[in-house]
């Protein structure tokens, strides 16, 4: 499974509507086979980051950069960043999420 992490940093401005810019890629996306999630979070720490984890089979990687509604993306979305986003990409064993045994809450 190939899993990413993205920091999106947006501009103050367009922080509190980035949902909204960002709805059409990220349904687009989430329609495409392969694709296991694709999910934002806002940062508790910096209100203009935005967190996006998303995961994919090993073999849709490439047709989700190639994709119609990624190029379409990479012409809109910048205008809206303060930089570049910062990337974590790699391959891990598995095809889901695990549980966290750590924090394992037991039934009531």
């Amino acid at each position: 499974m190939i899993l990413i992490v993205v920091k999106w940093p947006i501009k103050p401005e367009y922080a509190d509507e980035w949902p909204e810019l960002s709805r059409e890629f990220t349904e687009a996306t989430r329609a495409e086979p392969g694709n296991k999630w694709f999910d934002w979070s806002r940062s508790l720490d910096d209100p203009h980051t935005y967190v996006l984890v998303e995961a994919f089979d090993d073999d849709a990687a490439e047709a989700h950069v190639t994709s119609p509604h990624f190029k379409q993306a990479q012409k809109e979305l910048p205008k809206y960043l303060e930089r570049t986003p910062d990337v974590i990409n790699t391959t891990i064993d598995g095809d889901e999420w695990s549980r966290l045994g750590e924090f394992e809450v037991e039934p009531e």
